[in-house]
């Protein structure tokens, strides 16, 4: 099975956050990281901070999922 790479975000924060949210609705995700920008210093910026989500099987459910929470993190109060 191919994986498939479905976004990727600055920070493990947000990262969290997101897998909450697709492992909510049935899509499994892999997280993937450089080791040191999850140390005990965590980097946010630059290419240490990216996280970058993958999964084993086609989810058409999971880029409407990124786009539901990306519309949402976009609007202003």
């Amino acid at each position: 099975m191919k994986w498939e790479r479905l976004i990727e975000v600055q920070g493990r924060l947000e990262a969290e956050l997101i897998e909450s949210l697709l492992e909510a609705n049935g899509v499994d995700v892999e997280l993937i990281q450089e080791s040191i920008g999850h140390s005990a210093f965590p980097l946010h910026g630059g290419w240490l901070g990216r996280v970058r989500f993958y999964s084993q099987r086609k989810s058409p459910g999971a880029h409407d999922l990124l786009r539901a929470y990306n519309d949402g993190s976009n609007q202003e109060e």
